[in-house]
């Protein structure tokens, strides 16, 4: 990862910064653009007033970096991150939930800086890791998060409760006590 610790070189155009709420319509049509290349575009059931709550209200629940360009007015980009405990490590460390570049602004180093900026968030936050998911069949993704530094972890699944399962959970423990 020697070339993200050199944070004093610069890529020609681009800037990364946080997100605010006057960018929920440029975020909402990014989460889409994720979604379609993910392959489910069904899945999204955010709307500029959930982001703002969870996002931008008194207790963010996440953070949203956005990648711009000088060539285009709205945001190519975004990275989504939370930050999460590792009792292992007795330390923070940052769940990277998405990133994504518009395809047209992909190969441009856009991706590499959003990686640098989280890497400064968790050193900036005594982070023992950043933990993240790529699809299995997202090739060229799993190429750019391995010259990131990225090492696939083969030893673990990703498990999910959805909220049916949550809600029928949580409503069986009550019938139990």
């Amino acid at each position: 990862m020697s070339d993200l610790s050199d944070t004093s070189k610069e890529w020609p155009c681009h800037r990364i910064r946080p997100a605010t709420a006057a960018d929920l319509p440029d975020l909402i049509q990014l989460i889409h653009l994720k979604a379609d290349f993910d392959g489910c575009p069904e899945a999204v059931t955010a709307t500029a007033e959930k982001l703002k709550k969870t996002i931008f209200g008194p207790q963010p629940m996440a953070h949203i970096l956005l990648a711009e360009s000088d060539l285009k007015p709205s945001p190519v980009g975004f990275a989504s991150y939370h930050f999460t405990y590792s009792t292992f490590l007795a330390q923070p460390s940052i769940w990277l939930d998405d990133l994504f570049i518009k395809a047209e602004y992909r190969n441009q180093g856009i991706g590499a800086r959003l990686i640098q900026q989280l890497c400064q968030i968790a050193a900036n936050h005594d982070c023992g890791r950043i933990d993240w998911t790529v699809n299995i069949h997202n090739q060229s993704g799993i190429r750019f998060y391995q010259r990131m530094g990225g090492k696939l972890q083969t030893q673990v699944h990703l498990c999910r409760l959805d909220q049916a399962a949550i809600l029928h959970r949580e409503g069986a423990d009550r019938h139990v006590s």
